[in-house]
């Protein structure tokens, strides 16, 4: 084992050693660095990184991508990928008593290390599995190569799927593809835990899923912790998400952290300029939309850190001591636990002022939208094939009918901005991808400019707006900016593609010019320099950028705007909302804004004026003014949503799910009458037989909410007896009960 000298930072005090030692450590890092040689120099993806990981606690890491998270989860594991370079000294510590030299383990050493005693759940479950075998397969694979007893691992297997409220039975006998990515992330948690591991290392083990399940799985993970006396290392980008989860955070910034302290003081007091300003710039659903702000400038290039203090560059409290040194960790208001790597960190909170404690007034803000709709979805339905998965025989079964998008009708204006949320499978996509015409409806019908898209395509009557003048008019932004950009392409060939096929009068110098113009405008200085850049030499910030560019070279007046941010860091999502909304005036053109995330939602479309509309299951169950919706959501499923949304306030208690079921039904087979009513604690035995209409009993024609809670006490819902799916949540805490709906009347 190492000894206690803290040696990462200059400076370094007694205030350094007291503050990242605790008292029962069952993991300890010092001076852990991670090197890469490249071409053109050294690249140090962490760097002399110090830090203990309490026994049986809940570990936040959180920081901007490629501020070092994953590596510093890789070096606990001694599994740094060729050609990495680790050094640095790392003890394990099994129990109190005993230590082990992670770095001087043999490879099977190692193998055990891994798997027995700490284990690691990866972003993507997907790519985690082996396809073409079953979960079970998996689980007997390693229990079998850890030599453990088959029957009681396998015992313990089904203990932890259902205690991940999965079925067991379905489960195992399932291949990966046959599960929902829920499903995938949880039966991933399980097999991790199998071994009954002392500790679980989880690398953003939710990125890639809706906020419901996030919100859900953090919960079941806070049973399983307490349960199996867990420590668990969470890492995320997403500070709101694990705010209320751990008991400690840990801030990276530059491959070192800047921060790290007890979770309530880091939230409540954090003295870090960068902890402040990722606060600042994190969109939620309590602060006023004008208080939120992005981060000023980009973090650092692994290969070229700033002297000094490494956030100096972006910081704005830098003086000329930040340049020259690196600061050590300060104890923050002489506490034994909570520190910071900032010369200024005292005057931070007067400079870096987060939101305002009590009631704030949010400023009404009112939208630029026409009277007139530029695209108009009337009863539309859209369902797909889906060829059944049984075998040979089941070529001769009848194909399953997915109902993707049921009964929708919308409208979107000029300067309009139009959010849908819901969870992944709900339709959102596909209705997207219907109201710019890239996907014909089975039912119903999309106007452009009371233009019918599709008879234009076929041809069919007076056609007055050629369909290849609508495509234009209506474009999208794709979810991953990487993968729409060609590759092998440079961003100035792929700017001016467009400008190549549409505005054939253009020279090769005017294009240019257009291009240059653009990449200018949306930041991306000096152009020459960025046009001359392959997609993977871009940042994610800036490959999205570009593919913004290129949708409005068009001048489009509608933009499917897909998961446009979601895949980017919380400090770049309103940086790019913001931009989208400034480019919004310039171009006169709207969006139809697609997201899993209801801060987001809220962001965009609040700042707009716009409107939130909320899909489940094919239908849009509530639609209306962002604030609005916030403020007064009236859908049992709206409301789910706003408890899905993690807020920054530690003291919110990880409670279970406030409804039936974690799993959302399957498409094919909808539930009848109300589609929520399997999952809804509000449920009645009316909602099972009859579906609520969108638009009959409406009191408010600009917010509207498809359930039996808003109709009168004449209807039946209100004499009819509740479902019985056990114990749920109250989501009418409010007082929104029938008693005062009857008072109201």
């Amino acid at each position: 084992m190492s000894d206690n000298s803290f040696t990462g930072r200059s400076e370094a005090t007694k205030a350094d050693v007291s503050a990242i030692q605790v008292d029962d450590p069952i993991l300890e890092m010092r001076d852990a660095s991670v090197t890469f040689d490249m071409d053109r120099g050294e690249s140090r993806v962490l760097d002399q990184v110090n830090l203990d990981v309490q026994r049986n606690e809940i570990l936040g890491v959180v920081g901007e991508s490629g501020s070092g998270k994953s590596m510093f989860a890789s070096a606990l594991l001694d599994a740094v990928v060729d050609p990495g370079t680790l050094s640095g000294d790392i003890t394990y510590h099994p129990d109190p008593d005993r230590s082990v030299d992670v770095l001087d383990l043999s490879p099977e050493q190692l193998r055990e290390l891994r798997w027995e005693e700490i284990s690691m759940v990866f972003q993507g479950a997907q790519s985690s599995f082996n396809p073409t075998t079953t979960i079970r397969d998996h689980f007997e694979e390693t229990i079998e190569a850890h030599n453990y007893d088959m029957a009681q691992g396998m015992a313990h297997a089904r203990e932890l799927l259902e205690d991940l409220y999965l079925e067991p039975d379905r489960v195992l006998d399932a291949y990966p593809h046959e599960l929902s990515g829920g499903m995938q992330q949880r039966a991933l948690i399980a097999l991790s835990l199998v071994l009954e591991p002392n500790v679980l290392v989880m690398d953003e083990p939710t990125a890639a899923l809706d906020l419901l399940m996030q919100r859900s799985i953090l919960s079941l993970l806070n049973d399983l912790q307490e349960k199996y006396d867990l420590t668990v290392v969470f890492i995320t980008h997403d500070l709101p998400l694990v705010a209320g989860l751990a008991d400690r955070l840990a801030v990276m910034y530059a491959f070192e952290f800047a921060e790290v302290g007890p979770a309530d003081e880091i939230i409540r007091n954090p003295t870090h300029p960068y902890t402040r300003s990722l606060l600042k710039a994190v969109p939620n659903l309590d602060t006023p939309l004008q208080e939120m702000q992005p981060i000023e400038g980009m973090a650092p290039d692994p290969v070229d850190v700033p002297e000094g203090c490494s956030y100096h560059p972006r910081c704005p409290l830098a003086d000329d001591v930040c340049r020259a040194s690196n600061p050590a960790y300060h104890a923050v208001d002489d506490s034994d636990d909570h520190v910071a790597a900032c010369f200024h960190w005292e005057q931070a909170s007067d400079v870096l002022s987060l939101t305002t404690d009590g009631e704030t007034e949010h400023a009404e803000i009112v939208g630029k939208q026409s009277a007139d709709p530029v695209v108009s979805l009337t009863d539309v339905d859209v369902h797909f094939e889906q060829e059944a998965d049984g075998g040979l025989l089941s070529i001769f079964d009848d194909p399953d009918l997915v109902h993707a998008v049921d009964d929708v009708s919308l409208d979107v204006y000029e300067n309009d901005v139009v959010a849908l949320v819901g969870e992944s499978g709900c339709g959102k996509t596909t209705l997207g991808k219907t109201s710019i015409a890239a996907q014909r409806p089975t039912g119903g019908s999309v106007t452009y400019r009371e233009q019918d898209v599709w008879d234009a395509k076929d041809g069919v009557g007076d056609v007055e707006t050629p369909f290849e003048a609508i495509r234009r008019s209506l474009q999208m932004v794709h979810q991953d900016p990487g993968g729409s950009l060609n590759p092998n392409r440079k961003v100035q060939a792929s700017l001016e593609a467009p400008l190549k096929h549409w505005n054939t009068g253009m020279d090769a110098e005017d294009r240019k010019e257009r291009v240059f113009s653009m990449l200018e405008y949306v930041g991306m200085s000096p152009p020459e320099d960025y046009a001359g850049r392959y997609p993977h030499q871009l940042s994610g910030g800036e490959q999205q950028r570009v593919a913004l560019i290129r949708a409005l070279l068009m001048n489009p007046d509608l933009i499917l705007a897909d998961e446009a941010v979601s895949a980017l860091d919380v400090s770049l999502r309103v940086e790019v909302m913001d931009l989208m909304l400034e480019l919004q005036d310039v171009f006169d053109t709207s969006y139809l804004f697609i997201s899993h995330n209801l801060s987001n939602a809220r962001y965009f479309a609040g700042n707009a004026g716009g409107r939130i509309g909320v899909m489940y299951l094919g239908e849009i169950v509530e639609i209306g003014p962002a604030e609005e919706i916030i403020a007064n959501p009236k859908h049992p499923y709206t409301k789910v949503l706003k408890w899905s949304t993690a807020d920054l306030e530690v003291d919110q208690d990880v409670e279970e799910p406030p409804i039936s079921s974690i799993d959302i039904p399957d498409p094919v087979d909808p539930p009848s009458g109300c589609r929520f009513h399997t999952r809804c604690p509000e449920a009645r035995e009316a909602c099972a037989r009859q579906q609520p209409s969108l638009d009959e009993h409406a009191s408010d024609d600009e917010h509207r909410v498809a359930c039996f809670r808003e109709y009168d006490q004449s209807h039946e819902y209100w004499e009819s007896e509740p479902i019985d799916d056990g114990e749920s949540t109250d989501l009418f805490a409010d007082g929104s009960d029938a008693a005062e709906i009857e008072s109201d009347d």
